[in-house]
């Protein structure tokens, strides 16, 4: 079928941005997740009968070809933030990718993008950078001309990082700064990812292209989490947790991820050594032709459901400019 595209995962967070601008753009959308029942809601982001939900699990190729069958592109955002059962990062990160990259081959696929992560290298302490590097890899290994996304930290509605602490200071006197809160983070806009994806599976010159998407403003963690606290009207204690301590911490949370999602792991406690900024030797969200939208703009629509009283809580205005 001519116009069609596969997105796997994309049910998910950034997926569903993906997806609404793909439909927006014209294409014909066939959403691919492991449990389709829980991706029922994809179908209202286009017109009638414009996208389509199918069952498909990465680590399973005949799902990924029954699912790339007649598809023009593919667009690949199954990631795991940390390992559970057979959710491993090489699995996933790696394994996975190959799959999808062999089965487009075979199912004659023109266009392939990869999801990978900002940081992704393949001589990181992390595994979970080094395994992003290298399912880049194996997926040019198949497709030289495929295209590689590599965002940092990506805000919106539903994200796990913001979210994520800001319930923790619903609760916690202390909001820990993980490596001592000194490494950097440029955090985009989901909706700005969703659109670069859409057009780096659209666009010709994104061919063989790496993309880092970052967004317009550079933040230490300690800031983050100041700016949390300021949009919450929180009073919390700034708790900085050195390196060997978030990883002595990271190790204890590790004993339970497959219970409860954890604040940190040890994998991520190597990763936060490092920063999470765009590194300007590749292109990013301006070359695609999009502007990027500040975190300023955006955690007010979301993060007011932690303040007491909710979004009708009065504000502290004057915290919130003093954060930066």
């Amino acid at each position: 079928m001519q116009n069609l595209v596969t997105v796997f995962g994309g049910s998910g967070f950034i997926g569903t941005q993906a997806v609404r601008q793909l439909a927006k753009a014209g294409w014909r959308i066939r959403v691919a997740v492991r449990n389709p029942s829980l991706g029922y809601a994809m179908r209202l982001h286009g017109d009638v009968g414009q996208i389509d939900v199918v069952q498909a699990n990465i680590r399973n190729p005949d799902s990924i070809r029954r699912a790339l069958d007649g598809a023009t592109a593919s667009l690949n955002l199954v990631g795991v933030l940390y390992e559970t059962g057979r959710q491993g990062f090489q699995a996933v990160h790696v394994m996975g990718a190959r799959n999808v990259a062999e089965a487009a081959r075979a199912e004659g696929v023109t266009r392939v993008v990869q999801m990978s992560a900002l940081g992704a290298d393949e001589a990181s302490e992390s595994k979970y950078a080094r395994t992003k590097a290298e399912g880049e890899r194996a997926v040019r290994e198949i497709y030289p001309d495929a295209v590689v996304a590599r965002p940092s930290i990506v805000f919106g509605q539903d994200d796990d990082f913001f979210n994520r602490f800001a319930a923790m200071a619903g609760f916690s006197p202390a909001l820990p700064l993980f490596g001592g809160g000194t490494n950097s983070f440029q955090p985009v806009f989901v909706g700005d990812v969703g659109k670069a994806l859409a057009r780096m599976v659209t666009l010709e010159e994104c061919a063989a292209q790496t993309y880092e998407l970052g967004g317009p403003a550079v933040f230490t963690f300690r800031e983050l989490m100041a700016m949390i606290l300021a949009e919450t009207g929180r009073r919390r204690i700034l708790l900085p947790l050195p390196g060997f301590a978030a990883g002595l911490l990271g190790s204890a949370f590790d004993l339970v991820k497959g219970i409860v999602p954890p604040p940190i792991t040890a994998d991520q406690a190597k990763l936060l050594k490092t920063d999470n900024v765009v590194s300007g030797a590749y292109p990013g969200l301006e070359e695609l032709g999009i502007t990027p939208t500040t975190l300023e703009a955006v955690l007010p629509t979301y993060l007011y459901r932690y303040r007491r009283g909710g979004q009708y809580a009065d504000q502290d205005e004057r915290a919130f400019a003093a954060v930066r």
